[in-house]
């Protein structure tokens, strides 16, 4: 079994990761609305943006109660950086490519790419909320519940966007706004339900 100063050193980066994931996250997300070219998903990114800024304000006052420099670096808050540089360099090298269409499908991926980290992270923030007692867990908890819900929605909605534009991009006929969305999923539970029912949605429309 770790000890507690492991356990502790550990959790400082997990908070490190996850504040850097937002840093990154922020820029992902401004580099995706300039490849949106759908309005209702610039929409939704634009809103996804400003969640990620309060969310690196979260984090950063997490940081700070606890005792943590929110400037200080960790080996894993590096690679963060790196994977989130490169997700925006991607984004880049679709744009200049010159098809709209497929740069709005690359960012799509990027997103969920990122967001599939960042809500890892706060699953395991909220483990140990949920895992441990006092002052730490409370200030965890506190922060975990400001975020659960729109973490889930970033990913799940986003991934059924790119589904969807995946489709579309094959030739077939495409639910967009994807199913995620229509049915305001927030659960894994509920983004399978939602991608099972597009072929009922298909028939309506």
């Amino acid at each position: 079994m770790a000890s507690k100063k492991n356990d502790r050193a550990q959790l400082n980066e997990l908070l490190y990761q996850a504040l850097e994931t937002e840093i990154g996250g922020i820029e992902i997300y401004q580099t995706a609305l300039e490849c949106a070219v759908n309005d209702d998903l610039r929409e939704e990114w634009q809103g996804y943006l400003d969640e990620t800024r309060r969310h690196h304000q979260i984090l950063t006052t997490v940081l700070t109660e606890m005792g943590l420099d929110p400037q200080a670096g960790s080996p894993g808050r590096e690679v963060v950086a790196h994977i989130g540089a490169s997700l925006v360099k991607a984004m880049r090298m679709a744009q200049q490519a010159g098809d709209p269409q497929a740069a709005e499908l690359v960012a799509a991926e990027c997103v969920v790419l990122a967001e599939t980290k960042d809500h890892q992270n706060w699953e395991l923030i909220g483990h140990v909320a949920k895992n441990t007692s006092g002052k730490q867990a409370q200030v965890l908890m506190d922060a975990y519940e400001q975020v659960e819900k729109e973490e889930d929605h970033h990913l799940y909605h986003t991934k059924g966007w790119g589904r969807e534009l995946w489709i579309a991009s094959l030739g077939f006929k495409a639910v967009l706004p994807p199913p995620e969305e229509i049915k305001h999923v927030e659960t894994a539970i509920g983004a399978s339900r939602a991608e099972q029912a597009r072929e009922k949605m298909l028939k309506k429309n």
